[in-house]
């Protein structure tokens, strides 16, 4: 393949890729997560304290963490932010409607209730328009002890479906009308379509003294010791579910479903087998089945949607601007490649947008008023390593080569220049990235993120874009805005 075929095929691979990503986004109606500066909702901060004790341990603020998240995924929050400042727990909810009730529920001391299972219902199928939502329990099958023959816990084992009609047709019951005292329906945490239907809650997590994960015969569980008080209705209900599942569930969620395989407790057990990182989640969880420390808060912030759509109006008002001021420089100063900016800007922006609705749908990243300041940043570093190269360009020139020499060699010694700059960028957002918090961490993403994609377009889109029209001699020697004359070529003359 001769040199220009080469560089005709990076140009069209860069474009079909740049816009067809960003074809196939807009086709599925795929948009940035917006922060809450930008989409409006509330932000909370909280200083954990455990009463009488002077400080509280990393360990207790991380699982409180969490559980607050945890919390905040019931309600539907899309793309909550929950971390530690210092000793202190912000939470930063963008989109909520209903900020009481957030409050309430991310505070709330949670109970941990042990549940005997009655079944298994079907995964709710909401009824269709005019219909009536069920509001009569399914009827469980009967439960023998002959249904489980091992003692695997979770799904791998559930007990029978229900086999009433309306099962499915029946909603999970909803926070706070988890009443320990009645039958409910609860999806289970891993994987919500599997719902149980639970029966009265005999005893709640106070009768847990501890919990660790432990390693027993290659298999991992889950170590507990039962209190004083706890662990003679741990025992009862050993005697009632024995050869049955039971449900361990924790804010409305059925997080573990273990068998009963055993009739008497000395005050301890094991529940296993599960994998490594479920035995550590689940000891947490059974140690801290309410929030492991209180929380006061310090300070409650409400973002009306209108203020973050004004922030949100500015950000991209200045980034057009700014946009649209480098093009008409660009243009004027270095005519015909200015034309190579505004092309190579372009495929550069549909690819970050790509990325960035990508981002956000699959790992949950959160575009806020610093990620656009990132972005407007970097547009600055991209142009100037178009300036890097043309002036390199305009310096090969001034030696007496022609454009068509100049374009290749030109490229080679600037692409070391705008590496070294890019590296100096990334290097600054990398640090940035780990060693601040916030706002700063989009700051930072936003603007790594971009210089990443400089280097990739510089190398496969700017390079060969502007090597096939320093070869070709129409767009050399066009008058007026001819790249001679921008580059002040004898070929301008």
């Amino acid at each position: 393949m001769s040199d220009i075929k080469k560089h005709v095929a990076w140009v069209l691979l860069v474009v079909v890729v740049s816009f067809g990503a960003l074809g196939a986004t807009l086709a599925a109606n795929w948009r940035p997560f917006l922060g809450l500066d930008l989409r409006g909702g509330l932000s909370i901060t909280y200083q954990p304290y455990l009463p009488g004790k002077k400080t509280v341990s990393s360990g207790q603020i991380a699982t409180a963490i969490n559980i607050i998240r945890n919390r905040i995924n019931a309600l539907g929050v899309a793309q909550p932010n929950v971390q530690s400042f210092g000793n202190d727990i912000i939470v930063q909810l963008p989109g909520i409607k209903d900020p009481q009730k957030a409050e309430a529920i991310i505070g709330t001391t949670a109970k941990l209730y042990f549940r005997p299972v009655l079944c298994q219902v079907p995964p709710y199928q909401p009824p269709k328009k005019g219909a009536s939502v069920s509001t009569t329990l399914p009827s469980c099958p009967t439960y023998s002890a002959s249904t489980f023959q091992n003692t695997a816990n979770g799904p791998s084992n559930p007990p029978p479906l229900s086999n009433s009609p309306n099962a499915a047709n029946y909603p999970n019951t909803p926070p706070g009308r988890d009443n320990p005292n009645s039958i409910v329906v609860l999806p289970y945490a891993n994987q919500p379509e599997i719902r149980l239907e639970l029966g009265p809650s005999p005893l709640d997590g106070t009768a847990i003294k501890s919990a660790f994960p432990e390693l027993n015969n290659g298999q991992w569980g889950v170590g507990f010791t039962l209190s004083s008080a706890g662990a003679a209705k741990f025992n009862q209900l050993a005697q009632q579910e024995y050869h049955k599942d039971f449900a361990i569930v924790l804010d409305n969620q059925v997080i573990s479903f273990p068998l009963m395989n055993a009739t008497s407790f000395p005050g301890q057990g094991v529940i296993s087998p599960m994998s490594q990182s479920e035995a550590q989640n689940l000891s947490l969880e059974l140690s801290y089945g309410a929030l492991p420390v209180s929380l006061r808060q310090l300070t409650a912030q409400t973002v009306s949607p209108t203020l973050g759509a004004s922030s949100l109006k500015a950000g991209l008002a200045a980034g057009i601007l700014g946009i649209i001021l480098v093009l008409i420089y660009s243009i004027f100063y270095y005519r015909g490649l200015g034309v190579v900016v505004i092309l190579g800007l372009a495929t550069t922006g549909a690819l970050l947008y790509s990325i960035i609705c990508l981002l956000g749908q699959t790992i949950g990243t959160t575009l806020d008023l610093s990620g656009v300041t990132g972005l407007i940043v970097s547009i600055g570093i991209t142009v100037d390593s178009y300036v890097v190269y043309f002036e390199r360009l305009k310096d090969e020139i001034r030696e007496g080569k022609s454009i068509r020499v100049s374009v290749s060699k030109a490229f080679k010694r600037a692409f070391k220049t705008v590496l070294f700059a890019d590296a100096v960028s990334l290097i600054g957002a990398v640090v940035l990235w780990f060693f601040s918090i916030g706002a700063v961490k989009g700051f930072a993403f936003f603007l790594g993120l971009s210089t990443c994609l400089d280097i990739l377009t510089a190398y496969a889109f700017t390079r060969p874009m502007v090597i096939l029209l320093g070869r070709t001699r129409f767009f050399t020697e066009l008058p007026v805005i001819g790249i001679a004359r921008g580059l002040l070529a004898k070929e301008a003359v």
